[in-house]
């Protein structure tokens, strides 16, 4: 941010300088160039007087050498009289032969003889004069009798242009260097709060202890930010104080209870007639679902306390520790457990994610299945189409549970994430929250889940997540191409 301030002020004083000092030393210029001219104008009118009276009085041989001499080192340049032919009359200073012939020819001496006052400037790029001659008529303008022809050097003039343009530069970088500094210390006082603010979010983000930033330092605008972040950072603190409190203790003050109630109504067992088994047991399973639920609700609360970093997890090994697991309750309900586990590597996953995950949804695939299905995990290797050598895209690993049970519709597949929905006609003891602690599970991790329609006429469920190893690193020990899945299967009965 200092740097970005600091850019903006010099850009903005660069720009009124630039607009301030090049106009000033184009009028410098064009006065002093003014000022130069007009004076030899007024020496050559001066000079051509002079000559006038003297061709008139008959004393030009004697008086026009004296005076031209005394013009010339006055002016420090040059200056010839010619007559009405063209031919030297008196000159500041030695003419050849062949210059003495051509004086006639030269634009400025052919005009004044013709009874035209002409200036000749020459100007350099940055407006000093280079070159500077006059040529004034003698005598009437109708009928000259002579001319003068001036030409003054324009070394001094235009050295001191270049000192004017070179003034403003070095006022410039002057201007420049205190902008600067001002402006760094500006841009410093300015964003020293705000860099503060970035400290302070990301120690809140990466669930640091919450210290107050100070509200005294900064413009105005920021000391006020400042204010409302300490006041929301300690409401959020406070807020994740409570729910960190409930979760702690409602995992004690719930749990208890609940099996407590459960082991008194199975202690009315005996008890209880043969007509009433049914709502006995009936109350014996909404007291399970109902400890499912606050064990679900517990876990989603945990999980939206703590932000964990997503780390390497063996998916292959975790599907088949669950997978045996489950296997002796999906065969006591008569329904075949089917893995398939191809060389996907690891993932990264929130730790204990994966598990969380494979049982809820293995749960769900058993309540949904009818005696004699099938329930099949898979494991696909997504590799995008490379477009270069070395490709930084990441991979992803999908985790398939596929049921034949009697599947959901598309609408209900757009619902089937949200909290404590059911869809209608589900099995008895589910709690609706399942698929939405999958799906948070998976966000936290860095992936998605999605439900499908599978082949079978069930529920493909697909969880996505990224795999640990990038594209980049190049095929694994066997290759790009996955290894065949291995499937594993219950063991058949003796």
């Amino acid at each position: 941010m200092t740097r970005r301030l600091l850019l903006s002020y010099l850009s903005l004083a660069v720009l009124v300088l630039l607009c301030l000092e090049i106009p000033l030393g184009f009028v410098y210029s064009r006065g002093e160039r003014e000022r130069v001219v007009n004076a030899a104008r007024d020496e050559a009118e001066s000079v051509s007087a002079y000559a006038a009276l003297s061709l008139a009085a008959g004393r030009a041989e004697r008086d026009l050498p004296t005076r031209v001499a005394h013009c010339a080192q006055r002016i420090g340049g040059k200056v010839v009289i010619v007559d009405a032919s063209g031919a030297p009359l008196a000159t500041s200073h030695p003419l050849d032969v062949g210059m003495s012939g051509s004086l006639a020819s030269r634009p400025g001496i052919a005009a004044a003889l013709r009874g035209t006052s002409t200036v000749d400037v020459r100007t350099s790029t940055i407006g000093g004069v280079e070159y500077l001659s006059v040529a004034a008529p003698v005598g009437q303008e109708a009928r000259p009798v002579g001319a003068v022809w001036l030409t003054v050097p324009t070394r001094t003039v235009h050295e001191r242009v270049r000192h004017v343009w070179l003034l403003l530069a070095l006022g410039g970088c002057a201007v420049l260097t205190a902008v600067a500094v001002v402006g760094f210390a500006f841009a410093r006082w300015a964003g020293r709060p705000i860099r503060e603010l970035e400290r302070a979010t990301h120690e809140l983000a990466e669930g640091g202890r919450f210290a107050p930033v100070p509200v005294t330092n900064g413009p105005p605008e920021v000391r006020s930010l400042a204010a409302a972040f300490n006041r929301t950072a300690a409401r959020l603190a406070h807020l994740l104080a409570s729910q960190r409190a409930f979760a702690g203790e409602a995992s004690h003050q719930l749990k208890t209870p609940l099996a407590a109630l459960r082991l008194r109504l199975e202690n009315l067992e005996p008890d209880v007639r043969a007509r009433a088994r049914g709502s006995l047991t009936a109350a014996v399973t909404e007291t399970d679902r109902l400890a499912r639920m606050v064990e679900q609700l517990l876990a989603m609360a945990r999980l939206e306390e703590h932000a964990a970093i997503p780390a390497a997890v063996d998916l292959g090994t975790v599907c088949a520790e669950r997978h045996r697991t489950w296997q002796p309750l999906f065969a006591r309900e008569d329904v075949s457990l089917v893995l398939f586990a191809g060389g996907v590597g690891q993932v990264l996953a929130v730790p204990g994610a994966v598990e969380q995950i494979m049982d809820n949804l293995l749960s769900n695939a058993l309540r949904a299945s009818p005696a004699g299905s099938t329930v099949t995990i898979e494991l696909r290797l997504r590799v995008p189409p490379r477009r270069a050598l070395r490709d930084s895209r990441p991979r992803w690993v999908d985790l398939h549970v596929t049921d034949e049970g009697p599947g959901m519709t598309e609408e209900q597949r757009a619902r089937a994430f949200d909290r404590f929905w059911r869809a209608p006609g589900a099995p008895k003891g589910g709690t609706g929250l399942g698929l939405a602690l999958v799906q948070r599970l998976a966000h936290a991790s860095g992936g998605e889940a999605t439900l499908h329609a599978a082949a079978t006429g069930g529920l493909d469920v697909v969880v996505r997540l990224p795999s640990a190893r990038p594209q980049a690193e190049g095929p694994g020990p066997d290759g790009d191409r996955p290894r065949r899945p291995r499937r594993e299967v219950p063991a058949l009965p003796a």
